[in-house]
């Protein structure tokens, strides 16, 4: 079995924010010369996340909606008598998972017709990581 690890770095200009990055994980799983396999994409903090869905604004915005209903900025959550403010960051992570694992067909990523991977950011404007390691033949 082959395989590639490579990290993306991001800094986001919003505490909260989608990043389509289906191009560059498509992009190492080129690179890595695997055939057949599979490609973990997994966010490296824990305010952060990685899903696969439509890349459709209004439905972006529901996912924000639907996040912030089931996690709302601004409660008094226990967390933040630790001096920190991003309780609901830490809940949104683990509505949305931190990580997502996708197929590698004929040396590509296979997705659906119409899905796309996105990292979530829900506490950011500083340094976070993803790491991305394809696996396969």
């Amino acid at each position: 079995m082959k395989t590639l690890t490579d990290y993306l770095t991001f800094h986001t200009r919003e505490r909260r924010e989608l990043v389509r990055i289906t191009d560059p994980v498509s992009e190492l799983v080129r690179k890595s010369g695997i055939q057949e396999g599979m490609v973990l994409v997994s966010a490296m903090h824990i305010t952060a996340g990685v899903f696969v869905n439509d890349d459709e604004s209004g439905l972006h915005e529901d996912i924000w909606e639907w996040l912030q209903t089931l996690a709302p900025q601004g409660p008094d959550y226990r967390h933040h008598r630790t001096g920190e403010d991003n309780g609901d960051a830490h809940l949104k992570s683990l509505l949305i998972h931190h990580q997502v694992i996708l197929p590698v067909t004929a040396g590509k990523l296979d997705l659906g017709p119409w899905q796309q991977v996105f990292y979530a950011e829900f506490d950011g404007q500083r340094r976070k990581r993803l790491v991305i390691k394809v696996m396969g033949e």
